[in-house]
């Protein structure tokens, strides 16, 4: 299970550091290098879809590393949280 939370971490994907929620479309907007207003605009669009766009929230929130590296999956499995 470690292999797999390594490899999302070296995606280099992270939660923003500009959040409101779950830093989900902050993290996707400095990824893309876009305006994060965009994004969250996005996103709210995607809620309007039936259970889709929360399901698919969800997920890329469980496992969306923090800005220090940590994965709320990895700590719901009893993971240490990582510091990098």
């Amino acid at each position: 299970m470690s292999a797999l939370f390594d490899s999302i971490r070296k995606m280099g994907f992270r939660r923003g550091p500009k959040r409101m929620l779950g830093g989900v479309a902050g993290g996707l907007a400095s990824k893309m290098k876009l305006n994060v207003w965009l994004v969250r605009l996005l996103v709210l669009i995607a809620f309007l879809l039936p259970v889709v766009g929360w399901v698919l929230y969800f997920v890329i929130w469980i496992i969306t590393p923090w800005q220090d590296g940590s994965i709320p999956l990895e700590r719901l499995f009893g993971g240490r949280p990582r510091a990098r």
